[in-house]
């Protein structure tokens, strides 16, 4: 299905508030329209059943770029807990189960590790980046940033597994650094800063 083409857009493969708001946010120096699944009517459903983050990003992008014949990007991002040997990794979002709220997911998480010293909680947010047009894959990125799982949920900024995720050098988790210093050092950011420069060019 072709959507009309007047003036340029990039569709945001998602329907996540929350990621939305995010995304947007990194997304800001480019001069196309930003929308999202929401914007798409009858956008197909698509099935994370994907064992990277690198294979669930592409899928993403090129079925939705394939119906649309558009401009797309999508991210599949997740934790990644060295002592549960990657887990939650690409069922982060679903770590509790089906339909678990972030709060759940945090909880699961921490019992996961309960008894285990800091030095051992080592963990990783990643990000894969995939950007496709008019139903042909452009580009890939990766990125990753690392830190610790705390004991306990602190902060309530962010979103998803933000307040236990601890960046050793503040000592303060995602959730209490809030917004200006993530945009400086997540995964997201990261990837998302290198998809800008490669938008800005490609357009």
């Amino acid at each position: 299905m072709s959507a009309g083409r007047g003036a340029k857009r990039l569709i945001v493969a998602t329907r996540n508030a929350k990621k939305l708001r995010e995304l947007k946010r990194y997304l800001k120096g480019l001069t196309i329209k930003l929308v999202s699944l929401n914007d798409i009517a009858g956008a197909p459903p698509i099935i994370e059943d994907g064992t990277t983050f690198r294979v669930n990003a592409i899928k993403k992008a090129l079925t939705i770029s394939r119906f649309t014949d558009e401009l797309v990007l999508a991210d599949d991002s997740g934790l990644a807990v060295d002592i549960l040997k990657g887990d939650p990794g690409v069922r982060s979002s679903r770590y509790a189960g089906e339909d678990a709220l972030d709060h759940e997911n945090n909880m699961k998480l921490l019992k996961s590790l309960e008894g285990v010293p800091l030095s051992r909680r080592k963990a990783r947010f990643i990000c894969h980046i995939a950007i496709a047009d008019k139903g042909r894959l452009i580009r890939t990125i990766e990125q990753d940033c690392r830190g610790l799982i705390a004991f306990r949920v602190r902060g309530r900024s962010g979103f998803g597994y933000d307040p236990l995720f601890l960046i050793p050098k503040f000592n303060k988790t995602f959730g209490e650094l809030g917004p200006r210093v993530k945009d400086r050092m997540s995964h997201r950011s990261k990837a998302l800063r290198q998809a800008v420069r490669f938008l800005k060019a490609y357009l």
